[in-house]
């Protein structure tokens, strides 16, 4: 399989203000360093990391959103140059319009591309039937549940047909229950479409559960500590795959890889406090 996606010894260094300087003093933060991997067509790669280690910047480098320090990233070998209908995200705030119905909210992407109203309709009722919301076309956020929203946000995003989806948490605010069922949804999905997925969480779980390879970041400044191949070879989603000896082989193994740098991270932020 060809690369869809390739990060060139990438890193992004912000200038911030310098809380310990009396007069407006300005210090630089590398939230990456020279992060290399790719990411194969067809995809679903997974990216678990400690608190504040660079994962949404990441994914804002990905989607356009900010420019790397040095380095470069590619997809399909050319550079990113900004946002693209190529990319669709998911944050973990559904980002849904309250004046828009769910069909309201589907179609928006399909107007940016300048898709005729009835072509439009019918691939967002398309869409709604694939997350499990037919016969809420006409439904405002407001009447929808949390796990229905995202639902929306998620197939807002696929109705365009980007080649990549990038989401960033965009099950942390659910609870448990839901959350596994959507886990399972975007399987069902991402099995249905192929798409080029990644999928940043806090959750290793969550991480084992979805991705075929799972990309273990360091603490600050974030890079990748060590990419590991998925032992689990079934996707058959009527099986407990959390009860399998894989399941548990891979969640111990990026426990262990995880540990010292969630210390770490934490010793970090501690310092920052009481500075």
């Amino acid at each position: 399989m060809t690369d869809k996606i390739q990060f060139n010894h990438v890193s992004k260094v912000f200038t911030i203000r310098d809380s310990n300087e009396r007069k407006n003093g300005i210090k630089e933060f590398t939230a990456i360093n020279n992060v290399h991997f790719s990411v194969k067509v067809g995809e679903f790669l997974t990216l678990v990391g400690p608190s504040g280690c660079g994962k949404s910047t990441l994914l804002d480098l990905l989607g356009g959103l900010t420019k790397p320090t040095s380095g470069q990233i590619l997809i399909d070998g050319k550079p990113i140059k900004g946002p693209g209908l190529d990319r669709g995200i998911v944050f973990q705030q559904y980002a849904l319009f309250p004046w828009k119905t769910a069909m309201g909210n589907i179609e928006f992407g399909l107007e940016a591309k300048e898709i005729p109203k009835k072509e439009r309709t019918e691939i967002a009722r398309h869409f709604l039937a694939l997350v499990g919301l037919s016969g809420f076309e006409n439904r405002y956020p407001h009447e929808l549940s949390g796990g229905m929203k995202q639902r929306i946000a998620i197939a807002r995003s696929l109705a365009y047909e980007p080649d990549v989806l990038l989401m960033d948490e965009p099950f942390a605010a659910l609870d448990a229950q839901t959350r596994e069922t959507l886990q399972t949804e975007l399987l069902r999905i991402w099995e249905k479409t192929k798409k080029t997925i990644i999928f940043i969480t806090h959750g290793i779980d969550e991480a084992v559960y979805l991705g075929e390879r799972i990309a273990v970041m360091t603490s600050r400044p974030g890079t990748i500590k060590q990419m590991i191949q998925n032992p689990i070879h079934s996707r058959n989603l009527d099986e407990d795959i959390r009860s399998t000896p894989g399941f548990a082989q891979a969640r111990h193994q990026i426990w262990d890889l995880l540990r010292e740098e969630v210390h770490q991270s934490q010793a970090f932020e501690r310092k920052n406090e009481t500075a």
